[in-house]
C-alpha cells in the first residue's frame, strides 16, 4: 500500500480505511462533495475480472448495478481503459442500463469516447503506425520464434500481443519485449507492458492525460481512480498530481498477485473486482 501514517480517522466507518492521510482526505472528499466527485475506473482487471482470452472478459455481474446505483450521486462515472471503447461498452454491458444515462468510456487510451447520452463513440483518425505494424507482426514473431503460444490481439488503434497462453508466459513476455519495443519505434509507435501482455500503440495518450483532461474538463472538485495494471500507473500519477492542485484523490487497487507496482502506490487495496464491486455498493449506499 501507499506510505502510512499514524491518523487513523475514517470518515465513514462502513467503508474500508485508506492506508494513507492523502487517501482518507480524497475519499472524505468524495463523501462530502459527491456532487463534484469523478468516479473512474479501468475495466480489465477492475471491473472485469482477467480472463485468457480477452474476447470472453465480462463485468463482474454486480458491476454494472453496483454503477448504476452510484453514478446518480457523483458528478460521472468514467471507465478508462486501453481497450476500444465499443468493446468495452459490449463487454461491460453498460448501454441503456437506467442511472448509467450520463457514464463515459474513454477507449484506447482517452483517444475515443463513448457517450452513454447518445450512444456513440468520437475519436480522431487512426495512427499510420498501426497499419504498418499490422502487416508485420505475424512473420515477425514468427522469425523470432515466439510465435509458440502467443497471439496477437486486434485492438483496431492498437495492437497486443499476449503471451499468457504461452507454456511459460514470464519468459516469452520477457522474449519479446526488447525486440517488440525495437518495432514499435520504427512505425513511431510505444510499447505498452502489462499482465502477460505487451500492447504497440501511438505515444502521447495515456490513462493520466485521459483522466486529468476528463477532470478538469468537469470542474470536478474530487476523484476516485480504481485500476490494476502497470497501464493504470500514469492514471495514479494523475491523481497525485491533481492533488498537488488541490483537487483531493483516492487511489484504488484492484489488488492481485500479478502487479505489485500498484498496490504500492495505493491508498487502498481491495480484493480484485470483487472487492471493487463492493467499494462501490458501500461507496453508494454511504451516499444521499
Amino acid at each position: 500500500m501507499g506510505s502510512h501514517d499514524t491518523d487513523s480517522t475514517n470518515p465513514a466507518p462502513s467503508l474500508p480505511t485508506p492506508s494513507t492521510r492523502a487517501g482518507r482526505d480524497g475519499l472524505a472528499a468524495v463523501l462530502a462533495r459527491p456532487e463534484r466527485a469523478v468516479i473512474a475506473l479501468d475495466f480489465d482487471g477492475t471491473l472485469a475480472p482477467i480472463v485468457s482470452d480477452p474476447d470472453q472478459a465480462r463485468a463482474h455481474p454486480e458491476a454494472v448495478p453496483a454503477l448504476a446505483a452510484l453514478a446518480p450521486k457523483v458528478a460521472a462515472v468514467a471507465v478508462v481503459t486501453g481497450r476500444p471503447a465499443g468493446v468495452a461498452v459490449r463487454h461491460g454491458g453498460f448501454a441503456g442500463v437506467p442511472g448509467l444515462e450520463h457514464l463515459v468510456v474513454l477507449g484506447h487510451y482517452g483517444a475515443e469516447r463513448w457517450d452513454a447520452a447518445t450512444g456513440t463513440v468520437t475519436a480522431p483518425a487512426p495512427h499510420p503506425g498501426v497499419a504498418a505494424v499490422r502487416a508485420e507482426l505475424p512473420g515477425f514473431l514468427d522469425r523470432i520464434g515466439a510465435w509458440q503460444g502467443t497471439w496477437i490481439e486486434e485492438k483496431g488503434r492498437s495492437l497486443a500481443v499476449h503471451t499468457r497462453r504461452a507454456e511459460d508466459p514470464q519468459a516469452a513476455f520477457d522474449l519479446l519485449r526488447e525486440p517488440l519495443t525495437g518495432l514499435a519505434a520504427r512505425h513511431g509507435l510505444i510499447v505498452e507492458p502489462g499482465r502477460m501482455v505487451l500492447e504497440l500503440r501511438p505515444p502521447g495518450m495515456d490513462k493520466g492525460v485521459a483522466l486529468a483532461d476528463y477532470v478538469r474538463d468537469l470542474g470536478a472538485a474530487c476523484v476516485l481512480y480504481a485500476g490494476d495494471d502497470l497501464g493504470d500507473l500514469p492514471a495514479f500519477a494523475a491523481v497525485e498530481e491533481l492533488r498537488t492542485d488541490g483537487v483531493p484523490g483516492l487511489l484504488v487497487c484492484s489488488g492481485s498477485a500479478e502487479v505489485t507496482e500498484l498496490s504500492k502506490r495505493a491508498d487502498l487495496v481491495v480484493d480484485g473486482p470483487a472487492g471493487v464491486v463492493e467499494l462501490l455498493r458501500d461507496l453508494a449506499d454511504e451516499l444521499p
